[in-house]
């Protein structure tokens, strides 16, 4: 396989699936938020979204996700049973930063409209949301990893199951 077109998959795929989490990450919050205040921010989501798009691009530049997808694929082969894995390792990477960044933004946010004594603590916020977070964030990098992942190797020319010979030669 051409590694340079590899790398553009890997880089797209960091991209894809960061803003595909933060976006769907930060509107959970908001609506988890929402419940217990009766109201969506809006200002607070695109806060959270714009934040947590820009930690997960980094994370994403940063943590060598096709390293570790190729890692997985050679102990446990290109099965149900690797996507799983896969899916929980990149929600265990992914999730609670965002959360945490989201949560952290909204806590803030809340202790300058709400009066001391009514203040949630920070921890009564951010550990249902977290466990929340892990559902909604490892639900969709399960079903939208493999998605992403033939759309790019398609856009970039790759095919998955290897070179093939050109259709002159097949007879």
């Amino acid at each position: 396989m051409n590694n340079k077109a590899m790398k553009k998959v890997s880089r797209s795929m960091s991209m894809c699936m960061g803003v595909t989490l933060s976006l769907i990450l930060s509107l959970t919050g908001n609506l988890i938020g929402m419940v217990q205040s009766g109201q969506f921010n809006t200002l607070g989501f695109l806060l959270g979204f714009v934040g947590s798009t820009v930690v997960s691009l980094i994370i994403g530049l940063v943590i060598p996700m096709g390293r570790i997808h190729q890692s997985i694929v050679k102990k446990h082969g290109n099965d149900i049973i690797g996507r799983y894995i896969e899916s929980l390792i990149s929600d265990l990477i992914y999730t609670p930063i965002l959360t945490f960044l989201m949560v952290l933004m909204s806590y803030f946010m809340m202790k300058s409209h709400v009066a001391p004594e009514n203040q949630p603590p920070f921890l009564g916020m951010f550990l249902p949301s977290l466990g929340i977070c892990f559902v909604v964030g490892y639900i969709l990098i399960f079903i939208l990893m493999p998605v992403y992942m033939r759309l790019l190797m398609k856009k970039y020319g790759i095919s998955p199951l290897g070179p093939r010979p050109p259709k002159d030669t097949i007879q």
